[in-house]
Order: structure tokens, then sequence, then C-alpha cells
């Protein structure tokens, strides 16, 4: 009888013990392959994310004045608003997201080896053109807004938006330069970093951003509608129209950390950097809004040094595309999440400053992320409350100084001979691109075709 229970005991096999079935990794995307090619969808559970947590972000983004909204994550779009059927496709002013565009070109010709960002602009400027101190001012300088020429933040744009402006980058090269090293937000600084750039790329700044930069990543020379001055310097600090299709490109070339489907664009080391903090703003740098703190804002009424991060609760590695009236592309590397969205205003808080967004403490960005971060259960994200900070400050000359305003126009102190012909105003807008956005009022009016 023992035997047979030994024999029994020795032949029966031992039950595996039981294991839960691995979590599937999640889904990631590739960009798109065309132009006219639309972004690679994916279920919110694909990805991570709650759906209905996810839904309810994209809601409070949309009742917000959000013309159109993207969510993605791991390149793969996971939330729309319901407006972006309708508005994708039509250029939208970028406003000081431009400044970010401007970024991306230098390290598209840093990449390249035609730009050094410790060099003098007077390298890349032609002989006699701006005075020693201005010729001395780097790139780096131009790239954090710490060159030290004066600013009036409205002042230096107002005239521009209105087509009347001459000649950017000779404006900017007759600025005094008063606070050298010292954050100030500019406009003409980053117009003259777009002459720099089409000097040392060795050609007009939109032709190699169209081949460079829009095109790899899907974006025609139709689809969008880039301002210059009388005399034909492109832009840097706003006026560029693009669809909301096109900013999200963008935003994914940032995310994917500057290649886009396995082809390098702009280099790591450029994007690095970038994502570094300057030395004159923890939350600044190379045009670009970083996730840090201590932070000063733009000068509206005047600078403010906040230590509310941009994003409160989100990675210190999240930074941003930042334009007037809330046109941003979000990067969170650390999390693969991008969120893309265009409108007009969309604060709610008795502070002037943020309601205009020219404060890094945004209620609307506050809630709208907090609300997405209960869609990534798994981050383990903290919540935080919107508490709003006031700015009473007025500095009239940093935000308006009419000298400026008159050396934009070729008048008074500050003004600069224009390096060649005036063409009269707004002589390149096409039909319909006024303000806010390019309404399709004619075949000539930019507009994206595709997805």
């Amino acid at each position: 009888m023992l035997v047979a229970i030994l024999a029994t005991t020795l032949v029966t096999p031992i039950a595996a013990p039981i294991t839960a079935a691995a979590e599937p990794a999640p889904r990631t995307c590739s960009a798109p392959t065309a132009s006219s090619a639309g972004f690679e969808r994916a279920t919110p559970g694909e990805v991570g994310m709650d759906a209905a947590a996810l839904q309810r972000a994209v809601d409070f983004a949309s009742s917000r004045l959000r013309t159109n909204v993207q969510i993605f994550r791991n390149n793969c779009l996971v939330g729309s608003g319901p407006f972006n059927d309708i508005s994708g496709n039509t250029p939208w002013h970028l406003w000081s997201s431009t400044k970010s565009v401007v970024s991306m070109l230098a390290g598209v010709a840093v990449t390249q080896g035609r730009l050094d960002v410790d060099s003098p602009i007077g390298d890349y400027l032609p002989a006699g053109e701006g005075d020693d101190a201005h010729r001395a001012i780097t790139v780096r300088n131009l790239l954090n807004q710490n060159s030290g020429m004066d600013q009036g933040i409205v002042a230096e744009g107002i005239t521009s938006g209105l087509g009347l402006a001459v000649d950017a980058p000779a404006q900017a090269l007759a600025l005094p330069i008063s606070r050298p090293g010292e954050f100030q937000y500019s406009q003409l600084g980053p117009d003259l970093l777009a002459y720099v750039i089409q000097n040392a790329v060795g050609e007009d700044l939109q032709q190699f951003a169209q081949r460079e930069l829009f095109g790899p990543i899907g974006i025609a020379p139709e689809d969008y509608y880039w301002a210059r001055d009388r005399t034909g310097h492109t832009y840097g600090f706003a006026l560029l129209y693009l669809p909301p299709n096109d900013f999200a490109r963008l935003g994914m070339l940032m995310s994917s950390d500057g290649q886009w489907n396995g082809r390098r664009i702009i280099g790591a080391s450029y994007i690095d950097q970038l994502r570094t903090p300057s030395d004159s703003n923890a939350c600044y740098g190379y045009l670009f809004w970083l996730n840090k703190t201590p932070c000063t804002g733009p000068s509206f009424p005047s600078q403010q040094t906040l230590d509310v991060p941009m994003l409160a609760g989100l990675p210190d590695d999240a930074y941003a595309m930042v334009g007037f009236l809330q046109q941003n592309n979000f990067i969170i590397p650390s999390l693969g999440v991008q969120v893309t969205w265009n409108g007009v205003l969309g604060d709610v808080s008795p502070d002037l400053s943020t309601v205009l967004s020219a404060s890094t403490n945004s209620e609307l960005y506050t809630n709208f992320f907090n609300a997405l971060a209960e869609a990534l259960p798994a981050e383990q994200l903290a919540i935080q409350p919107y508490r709003p900070s006031y700015n009473p400050d007025i500095d009239v000359d940093s935000f308006y100084d009419p000298n400026i305003l008159l050396g934009t126009l070729g008048l008074g102190p500050n003004a600069a001979l224009p390096t060649g012909p005036v063409a009269p105003p707004l002589s390149d807008a096409p039909p319909g691109c006024l303000i806010f956005a390019c309404v399709p009022v004619s075949p000539d009016t930019p507009r994206r075709i595709g997805g």
C-alpha cells in the first residue's frame, strides 16, 4: 500500500503557479509618411489612458474657446476636439509660437554645421551692418532672449502686425543695449535671429524652412503664409499662419527628439540645449518655455517672477511653444504626451496678464492638465489646484516705448535706414490672411489639402 501511494505521488504532475497575464506594451505610432496623410490613431486604452477622463479633458479645452484640440501619446492621436474637422486645415496665426519655429530652424542650421550658437552674430552679418556692441551679441543670446537690447513688447510688434514695419533686422540693430545678460521678452530679437539664420545658410529663410524643416515632415508650401517686412525679411517674432494639423507636426517632431520616421532633422544635442534653462530665466530656453522655476514671464504689464511652474504637477521635462491667445504645443517627453491646440483666449482669471496669455501661471493650463492627469492613472501625477497670481506692477516702457514704435517705421531716435527697397504695406499678404487666420476668400488663400 505504501509503495502504491509513493508511486502515485511521483507520477502526479505538480500544478504550475497561476500568474496574471502580462499587460501588453503601450502602442507606439509612426509619424505621417506624406503631406496628405493624417495622424495614426489609437484608442486611449492602447496607450495606457483612461478614455472617459481623456474625453473630460478634451471637453474642458473645447469649452475654453479652443477651436482645435489634438492629444497624442507615443505619437498616436488619442483625443480630438469637436471642431477639428472644420479648423484643422485652416492656417491659424501662431503669434509667438513663431519664435519657437525660428528656434527649430536654428537647430536645423546648427545640425548641418552652418550656424554656431556661441558665435557673435557679426560673423553672419554683412560688413558694417550693426555697431560693435550689437555684432558682439551671440546667437545664444538671441535664442535665450538675453541680448540686452531694450524691449517694448507691444511697440515692437504692432506695426509689423499692421503690415507697416519697414526693416525689422535693421531696427533691432538700432535698439539701445542697456541690460546685457538680462531676460527681456523681445519681438525684434527673434526677427534679428531669423535674419542671422538666413545669412548663415545663404538663402531666403522661407526657402530653407520649406526644404529642410517643413517639407520633410509633410508641410506643403501652399499650406501656410509667413509674413515679411517691407524690405522682404521674414518675421521671427510672430505672423506665421499655419494650419493646426501642421502645427501638430512641428510638435511631433520635437516630441520625437528631432527625428521624423528615422530621419534626423534637428540634432539631439541642440534639443537638449533647447530644454536647458538659460542663466537669465529658469523657465526659458532657446525660444521655448520650460516647466522650471523660478519663472520670469513675458512683460505685460511688467516682468514677474513666479515660483509656480508653467505646468504645475507635471514632470519638469515638459516644455512648450507658447503664442498669444494660447496657441500651444505642449511636449512632455517622460510621459510620451503631446498636446496641440489653437484658439482665442480661454483663461479665466481676475489677473489681466493671465487672460492675455502673458503669465506663465495659467488657469487654463492648470485645470486642463489636472483633467488630463486623471487620464494617466498609472503615472500618479500630483493634482495641483490653480492659485491666481497678480501682477499690478505696470512698467509702461517694457511694453510700449514710443521710440521703439517710431523706429519700426523708420522714424525717431531709434530709426535705421532700410537695407533694401521698401515695398508698400501688406504687399506680400495673400487674400484673407488677417489678424487671426487665413479665411478662404480666394483660390490664392493658403489652405492645407489632405490629412
